[in-house]
């Protein structure tokens, strides 16, 4: 397109065909290229950092806006820094100025055109793949939920069965049996949604008491419940891995300190239970999966809006968990 423009202005002007040596054209043609290819480089490293092409028709025009001016800069600057420094021949400079930005910026921006809409291809394709990937793992988390769920469901009604066949002189059987349904209930129904703090620190409570049950008598448990504490919204089961561990591992003095309470920061619940000094249990390579769990599922509810710290002592292990309430039941 070059040559044929540059026909038509020298042979109507009766001039010769691209006057000068064969070195300038060849020079010439080799700075195009390389224009080129340095514009190719530049444009598809931008491109391909964008992440977001669902944009307004004001957004992508501000874009090409953005494109022509740099591209008319930078072929100006490179045709000025050849002639002035005699790299590039231009017989009629003006002339030759004007006809690299009609030849060249045209097809530049056609080029960026073409560039940009194949990333945008691509960029529109992965997305779509990683949604039906979502929506697979999706439907498969839903079915290991349903089968999962069928389980404990069964165990339920079993301990139903179980608690009417027990004799009624048989107290703590009894007992043990219907705290454990209490158990079993709150996590079936009470998982999937918001709860109150006083749900939450009845469940503590029959917690407690399922554990008194069945460990020693020797075990000295203290808790401290903030009275304001009691339409509070929270996620349910947060705290259940702290009392699960804390009852595990109790050991030395035997004894376990609750406190949960108000703070300007939130519902703060503390818990810390005696360990020997020879106890290692809390050591980093024997770190429980309910506590990874517990931090997996604050982060996803409750991102930057959470407190979590455990800390071990000569005699003693202590766990702290600050979450904000929720504002509203969603």
């Amino acid at each position: 397109m070059f040559n044929i423009l540059r026909i038509t202005t020298d042979f109507t002007k009766k001039d010769t065909f691209w006057p000068g040596e064969m070195r300038y054209h060849i020079t010439a043609l080799v700075v195009i290229i390389c224009s080129c290819y340095l514009l190719d480089i530049i444009w598809r490293k931008r491109l391909n950092r964008k992440t977001n092409f669902s944009e307004t028709n004001q957004t992508v025009i501000k874009e090409y806006l953005k494109v022509l001016l740099s591209t008319i800069v930078f072929l100006n600057g490179t045709v000025f820094l050849g002639d002035t420094t005699g790299l590039l021949y231009l017989g009629d400079g003006f002339i030759d100025y004007i006809l690299s930005n009609v030849v060249l910026v045209p097809l530049l921006l056609l080029y960026y055109t073409l560039i940009r809409n194949d990333i945008v291809d691509k960029n529109y394709m992965q997305q779509k793949l990683q949604l039906e990937g979502l929506k697979s793992k999706q439907l498969e988390t839903e079915l290991d939920y349903l089968k999962a769920q069928y389980h404990p469901h069964f165990l339920f009604n079993a301990l139903n069965t179980v608690y009417f066949q027990i004799n009624e002189e048989n107290d703590v059987a009894k007992k043990t049996v219907e705290l454990l349904s209490e158990l079993l209930r709150y996590q079936l129904y009470g998982v999937n949604k918001i709860v109150s703090i006083r749900e939450e620190i009845d469940f503590i409570n029959n917690y407690i008491s399922f554990q008194q049950l069945r460990i020693s008598e020797r075990l000295c448990l203290h808790m401290t419940v903030d009275p304001v504490l009691n339409d509070q919204l929270l996620h349910p089961l947060l705290f259940q891995p702290l009392l699960e561990n804390a009852f595990k591992y109790v050991d030395g003095e035997y004894r376990i300190d609750i406190d949960i309470r108000m703070t300007d920061n939130g519902i703060r619940f503390t818990i810390e239970n005696s360990i020997s000094p020879q106890n290692k249990i809390y050591s980093n390579k024997n770190k429980g999966i309910g506590i990874e769990n517990l931090k997996r599922r604050l982060s996803i509810l409750y991102p930057d809006r959470y407190i979590f710290k455990t800390g071990k002592e000569e005699n003693k292990f202590r766990a702290c968990l600050i979450i904000e309430p929720e504002k509203d039941g969603y």
